[in-house]
């Protein structure tokens, strides 16, 4: 632990009466520094098999027994204890000696550690297990003694590591000091100087970066004043030369001569790259595209998560001060190596596994896979939003699919349940022998072959009909909840409303009928009409959804001019036009000059299948490249039900005149009539081609 947590369980122990406002004042901390040191006490006390410390809501201490036992309630015991270094200790001990020293032989890590030979040379051998893991070795010669042999860029890496380890060790600043035979007064030096840096770049560091930098840096400097400095370095002085940050180095090392231009810039990657907790610019120098591609993460995520994350700008703000080290760090190899904070924890394991798979256009923007180590904080920021806003993903149910048939068939297969069941979190698709090790919980198997397991199992068709689609949606319903969707029969329906009232249009109420019954989009079936599965566009977009106007003020503004008539129907709900307008404008939408389809999910407020249409006689700005006067919504509730009428819009698109048509038209009826002409096409072409 760091000295701060040290005194801090001391003080808890000698005076079990003692109050968390009491440690506040007396050390000077914050309520968030407060419990940051006791996450750590607490950390120590499970890796030696403790009770953890509790706190009651007036802010006292619960303190088990066996840790009274374990410390003999005695800051004196505390203190011996700390003095018998753990085997782990050692290693990083040594490994430190070996970074800061030359000549070493077995006598001076014996006399360092108080221990045998035969200890040392089985320390040795896990040294050499650790710096293995930074492509560095650990090499013996009579003449020079043990000595580490490697790139020095990865030894920097090593040398981070092996800092923090040692600082979170009690009495951790004494050993380092003893070790390196750096002073305390030139640990203050770069304090102070570290606390310019904050003000001038305005930002601050985390505590637990601020209290290791020091340390960090003048390791570095004595290695580098030593000889041992980076060569060669893959990053250009003119890329980081006009950054903050390289100034900041500049004043660090102000008053030190010969140091290499490759060593000032790693100093300032090592500014880059450091975490921080505030910054009063995030706006600027930011990294081109970070915030897209973070922007792009978090709908992703949402998608597999199924949930909508509230306050999505305060979140990405947060990320954001986190992942802009993190691109430095994972871009030029600068990650700490840690050890993976979900293990244990079954929510933990299935939210990291769901960011994981989020977090493809951050390793698109770098250009490298997302570390373990970056990975498990972005889960943990996710996941404390997500805790903030009264979402659990414990709460949800979880599936797997189970697929031996290929990986084509395997993503068809998990592609169809995904809409089939957008409420359901879809943790992987899943090969036999992949199934037989899966390591995450989960509530449901969906098969397509029956196998062993005390899940609930659904064995389903790789590719499925309808009727299929719509008799699984009411087994697994069943199962899960005893509800079956509604199944009233609205031929029933009308004979009992024609026993008591005249029906002036009974074609006309079945369908509106119909529609009422099903129009809850968490409905089990969504259907337009119990007999018809492929619309024409003349049957979707009537005249009644076409609007015309002159001009509309902004690409926002037109969607949702366009899409007022599908509101007005209840074919969409609000939050479906917010999810057209959510993403960055995708040129995608834009099928022909003039003209564009904008269209979200069917899970984000579609409740039947439909069309509009808006005609503005002056184009409005589409990003720089389009301007666009014909704007179709497009609501679908799966993927067959529109495709008729999106192949026939598609025919229109492509024809110079029929757009030509739309756009000079002069009323409703006659954009229509073009409409009815593209219809009418489609249908003489597929006779003709039924003839031949």
């Amino acid at each position: 632990m760091d000295d701060r947590s040290d005194r801090i369980l001391k003080e808890i122990l000698n005076y079990p009466g003692t109050t968390s406002k009491q440690l506040e004042k007396k050390y000077n901390l914050s309520r968030r520094q407060l419990g940051y040191s006791l996450s750590k006490i607490n950390s120590r006390l499970k890796e030696n098999k403790l009770p953890v410390i509790e706190r009651t809501r007036q802010g006292k201490f619960l303190i088990g027994q066996e840790v009274y036992f374990y410390f003999n309630r005695d800051a004196e015991a505390i203190e011996d204890a700390a003095a018998i270094l753990s085997e782990k200790q050692r290693v990083y001990l040594i490994a430190l000696m070996l970074i800061s020293n030359e000549d070493l032989s077995l006598y001076h890590f014996t006399s360092e550690f108080y221990v045998s030979k035969n200890t040392i040379l089985q320390d040795l051998k896990l040294v050499e297990e650790l710096v293995g893991k930074f492509d560095l070795t650990v090499r013996y010669s009579r003449k020079m003694g043990y000595l580490l042999q490697g790139n020095e860029f990865q030894v920097r890496r090593l040398l981070t590591y092996i800092t923090n380890k040692t600082l979170e060790m009690v009495n951790g600043k004494t050993h380092f000091q003893s070790i390196t035979g750096i002073k305390e007064s030139d640990i203050h030096v770069l304090t102070e100087r570290i606390s310019e840096v904050e003000k001038e770049l305005g930002l601050k560091f985390t505590d637990e970066k601020l209290t290791t930098m020091p340390y960090i840096l003048s390791l570095v400097i004595s290695r580098i004043k030593k000889g041992y400095v980076i060569n060669s370095f893959y990053i250009k002085y003119e890329e980081l030369s006009d950054t903050k940050q390289y100034h900041a180095t500049e004043r660090i090392l102000s008053d030190m001569e010969q140091i290499p231009m490759e060593e000032r810039l790693f100093i300032t990657l090592f500014l880059l790259s450091t975490n921080v907790y505030w910054s009063g610019f995030l706006t600027e120098e930011t990294i081109p595209n970070l915030m897209d591609a973070l922007k792009q993460m978090l709908r992703l995520f949402e998608k597999r998560a199924c949930i909508t994350l509230q306050d999505k700008n305060q979140l990405l703000n947060k990320l954001l001060l986190h992942v802009k080290p993190a691109y430095y760090r994972i871009k030029y190899q600068l990650t700490e190596m840690t050890d993976n904070p979900h293990k244990q924890n079954k929510q933990l394991q299935q939210l990291h596994h769901l960011v994981k798979q989020s977090t493809g256009p951050l390793e698109e923007l770098i250009g490298l896979p997302i570390p373990e180590s970056e990975t498990s904080y972005l889960t943990l920021l996710i996941g404390g939003w997500m805790t903030r806003q009264g979402d659990d993903i414990q709460q949800k149910w979880k599936a797997i699919v189970v697929c031996p048939k290929g990986v084509s068939v395997s993503r068809m297969m998990y592609s169809e349940l995904r809409d089939l069941f957008p409420d359901f979190i879809f943790l992987d698709t899943l090969s036999m022998r992949e199934y037989q090790d899966y390591p995450l919980d989960y509530d449901i198997v969906f098969s397509s072959v029956p196998i062993n397991t005390n899940k609930k199992l659904f064995i389903a068709s790789p590719i499925m009909e309808q009727d299929e689609k719509e008799r699984l949606k009411k087994q697994v319903m069943l199962e899960l909840s005893g509800v079956v969707p509604s199944e009233i029969n609205v031929d029933e329906l009308l004979i009992v409303i024609s026993d008591y009232a005249d029906i002036r249009n009974e074609r006309q109420l079945a369908s509106a009928l119909y529609h009422y019954i099903h129009r809850d989009p968490t409905e089990a079936i969504k259907r337009n009409d119990p007999d018809k599965d492929d619309w024409t566009l003349a049957e979707l977009l009537t005249p009644e959804r076409i609007t015309m106007q002159p001009s509309a003020g902004s690409w926002e503004e037109a969607v949702r001019i366009a899409s007022g008539p599908l509101l007005e129907d209840g074919a969409i709900t609000d939050e479906y036009v917010e999810a057209m307008l959510e993403p960055e404008k995708d040129p995608y939408i834009v099928i022909a000059p003039n003209m564009a389809i904008p269209h979200a999910a069917p899970d984000q407020g579609v409740r039947e299948v439909g069309m509009s249409l808006l005609r503005l006689e002056q184009g409005v700005s589409f990003t720089k490249d389009y301007s666009i006067q014909i704007i179709v919504v497009i609501a679908a509730v799966d993927k067959k039900k529109h495709l008729k009428a999106l192949i026939q819009l598609m025919e229109l698109a492509r024809s110079e005149k029929g757009r030509r048509q739309v756009m000079k038209a002069d009323s409703r009826d006659a954009v229509y009539a073009v409409i009815k002409q593209y219809t009418d096409t489609y249908y003489s072409q597929q006779g003709s081609e039924v003839k031949t």
